[in-house]
């Protein structure tokens, strides 16, 4: 594995984390004055972090390998929602998270 697909990973994380924040920030809020706080600051925030180590990997690996990583933003956040939030996943979730992992595997280490 090379350094900036380290980097690649971090931008998902901190994409995950920002979206974590996010909800965090959203929930219960009616009045749009509200949705101005802490969490959606720093939620907003990770975004723009993940946004410039995205754009990095994107100078340094080809889009077909880097777009897929999309999809890991996907499970970490499916992941932090039930540790975190204590949303339910099901069995489901689970399956489809193995299925989206494979499929990411299958995508990236294609050599064509």
């Amino acid at each position: 594995m090379k350094p900036v697909h380290l980097v690649l990973v971090l931008a998902c994380i901190v994409a995950a984390a920002g979206q974590l924040l996010l909800k965090v920030g959203a929930s219960g809020r009616n009045h749009w004055l509200e949705f101005v706080n802490w969490p959606v600051f720093f939620g907003l925030s990770c975004y723009g972090l993940s946004t410039l180590l995205w754009l990095y990997s994107l100078s340094k690996l080809p889009l077909r390998v880097v777009y897929p990583f999309t999809v890991l933003s996907f499970v970490m956040v499916l992941g932090l929602a039930a540790l975190v939030l204590h949303e339910r996943a099901g069995w489901r979730a689970g399956v489809g998270t193995l299925l989206v992992l494979a499929g990411l595997v299958l995508i990236t280490t294609d050599r064509a």
